[in-house]
């Protein structure tokens, strides 16, 4: 007799499906930084006291660290854009293997989880596929302010009888590395002097939790940041900046789409080495009060850019720049210096008919009339937000799968698009 089985189910996933073609109008909200949040939810651990941060958004990255936090013994609660952390149980040492592979952001836990328990045993992390991004730099800091330090099983395991403040040369000014010694060093015993420090906003604003929490620190916004380490941190309210990335990306959108858009909760200054590009290319982009408008007035000119680190024109608007000046006629050049790894977009805007062609760290792009609607895939989440903005500036339907990505890094990107009047839906669809 045959044995009836089930058939597996099968899997569903989202993806967004896009008519090209409308011209953006309206007005959006910015939300708080996710490169911003995510230390600022760590620095909580530096404390027993209850914090409170603002204008934190909703993500899966953020969800990701507030199950970390937890598992580390805090307590969260989340309240709209709000979260309210508070002691739990008593704080652990360990940040398993099966958070922190989803989030490379996760070994931020190390420096406060040094200063706090004197130990922290975190898995070694996971996230975007864009290229190295080694943690070397934060176990050397670490080891010159007394942590020993041992790599086994997919782990670093760190042990310290109490962090002694040291100068800390950093080779490359890692964002990453800056934050996490920042917050070790914010209780260490003595002067820690961290050179060719990074300067992003992110870092700025974690200092300015850790000050108003009662650390002493000295040279924000420089290379070199010097910390003298108190004994305690107290609790703290703190409102999370505005996500620069996610203001160039409507920026750049309103440029290939034609728009006419008023951006609201963006900080001009930490965009300069973006906003001044676009005005040059010949976007319209004045400040009005509280208002940022952003109008395209006239075909654009074709412009190169280079990334670097802050205050440079930034990475993380490399592929959306890229997706822009696929559609602006004349030539350019796209070097990418950051990570060896980021144009795996590349291969994707060519599908929509886009002329680039990659010669080791530069993309040589020719402007294209006009691209076309196709099925696309998303690498990344930068690499992401180029493929829609391809997408909503092509003739016909685009169809963009794997947007887990983008829901790492943006807050309901096609509810925002859409009131902009962007033909752009989210569908959940077979695998």
């Amino acid at each position: 007799m045959a044995v009836m089985t089930e058939s597996p189910k099968e899997e569903k996933v989202d993806q967004f499906e896009i008519v090209g073609g409308a011209k953006l109008k309206g007005s959006v909200v910015i939300s708080g930084s996710k490169n911003a949040a995510l230390p600022c939810l760590f620095a909580t651990l530096l404390t027993d006291e209850e914090c409170v941060l603002d204008q934190v958004p909703d993500l899966a990255d953020i969800g990701t660290s507030i199950k970390l936090l937890e598992t580390l013994g805090k307590k969260v609660k989340r309240q709209g854009a709000r979260l309210v952390i508070s002691k739990g149980q008593s704080l652990t040492g360990v940040a398993p293997y099966e958070l922190v592979r989803r989030m490379r952001a996760s070994v931020l836990v190390m420096g406060p989880l040094l200063a706090r328990r004197k130990k922290a045993e975190v898995s070694m992390p996971g996230g975007c596929a864009i290229g190295a991004r080694p943690v070397n730099y934060h176990i050397d800091g670490f080891e010159r302010m007394g942590v020993t330090v041992r790599i086994h099983e997919g782990y670093v395991d760190c042990k310290t009888k109490g962090l002694i403040g040291a100068l800390i040369p950093l080779p490359y000014p890692s964002v990453g590395a800056t934050e996490n010694l920042l917050m070790g060093a914010a209780l260490a015993k003595g002067t820690t002097i961290i050179q060719n420090a990074a300067r992003e906003p992110e870092v700025v604003d974690l200092g300015h939790m850790l000050q108003k929490m009662g650390a002493s620190i000295q040279g924000l916004e420089t290379s070199e940041i010097v910390i003298q380490g108190v004994k305690k941190l107290a609790g703290v309210t703190h409102r999370v900046i505005p996500d620069r990335i996610e203001a160039g990306t409507f920026l750049i959108a309103a440029a290939a789409c034609k728009g006419d858009i008023i951006i609201e909760n963006i900080n001009l200054s930490h965009l300069e080495k973006v906003v001044q590009p676009l005005q040059k290319a010949g976007l319209l982009i004045e400040k009005k009060g509280e208002f940022v408008h952003a109008k395209w007035l006239k075909p654009l000119k074709s412009l190169g850019v280079q990334t670097d680190v802050y205050p440079a024109f930034p990475t993380d608007m490399q592929a959306q720049w890229m997706a822009l000046m696929s559609i602006t006629k004349g030539n350019c050049v796209v070097k990418e210096t950051v990570f060896e790894n980021r144009f795996l977009h590349v291969q994707e805007l060519l599908r929509f008919g886009a002329d680039i062609q990659l010669e080791g760290k530069n993309a040589k792009i020719r402007g294209v009339d006009h691209l076309s609607g196709c099925s696309c895939m998303v690498s990344d989440l930068r690499a992401g937000a180029a493929l829609v903005i391809a997408g909503l500036a092509a003739k016909g339907k685009t169809t963009v799968l794997r947007v887990y990505h983008l829901d790492r890094g943006y807050e309901r990107l096609e509810k925002k698009l859409e009131k902009l009047g962007a033909r752009i839906k989210r569908v959940n669809k077979p695998a």
